[in-house]
C-alpha cells in the first residue's frame, strides 16, 4: 500500500470519524490467552475532541485494558449504499487511560442519550484513550498514516 503525504484534508477526516464515532470497535490482547480480541463499544469525545468511551467492569475489554492498556480503536461506518471499502475509516492505536466519571457524564448523554439507564452504575468508568498514531483510509487510494500530534494539541 502506498501512503500518500500527510496533509490537513487527512487531518480533517480523521478528526471528523472521531468527532462524529457514536461506537466502534476495540482491539485489545486477551487478558487469559494473550490473542487478539476485538468488540464494539460506545465511542464519544471528551470536550476536546478526544475519544472515550463508558465501559463496565464486567466486561473482558475491560480486563484486558486494565492489564495492558495498549489498544487500537476502528472509527467509521459505511454509507447505506456503495462499496464498504470505499468508505472513509481510522484505525486508531492509542493507550487506555482511567477518567474520572463526573467531568465527562453530561457530555457523554448529549450523544449517547441511552447510557443514562446505566452510566451512574458502580461498574460504569469512563475511559480517555491517548492517541498514539493512526491509520487513516480515506477512501479508494487514500492512505495516510498519522502521528499523535496530528490530532492536535
Amino acid at each position: 500500500m502506498t501512503l500518500r503525504p500527510t496533509d490537513e484534508e487527512a487531518r480533517d477526516l480523521a478528526k471528523a470519524l472521531i468527532l462524529n464515532a457514536n461506537f466502534g470497535s476495540i482491539a485489545v490482547n486477551h487478558p487469559e490467552t494473550g490473542h487478539p480480541h476485538v468488540t464494539r463499544i460506545a465511542v464519544g469525545t471528551d470536550r476536546s475532541g478526544t475519544p472515550i468511551t463508558l465501559i463496565s467492569d464486567l466486561s473482558l475489554h475491560t480486563k484486558a485494558l486494565k492489564e495492558n492498556p495498549i489498544c487500537s480503536l476502528l472509527l467509521g461506518e459505511p454509507l447505506d449504499k456503495g462499496d464498504p471499502l470505499t468508505h472513509p475509516r481510522l484505525t486508531l492505536s492509542a493507550k487506555a487511560i482511567w477518567t474520572a466519571k463526573p467531568e465527562l457524564r453530561d457530555h457523554f448523554l448529549k450523544t449517547h442519550p441511552k447510557a443514562k439507564r446505566y452510566i451512574d452504575f458502580a461498574d460504569f468508568n469512563f475511559v480517555t484513550f491517548q492517541i498514539i498514531s493512526g491509520d487513516l483510509n480515506g477512501g479508494f487510494g487514500k492512505a495516510y498514516h498519522l502521528r499523535a500530534d496530528d490530532f492536535g494539541p
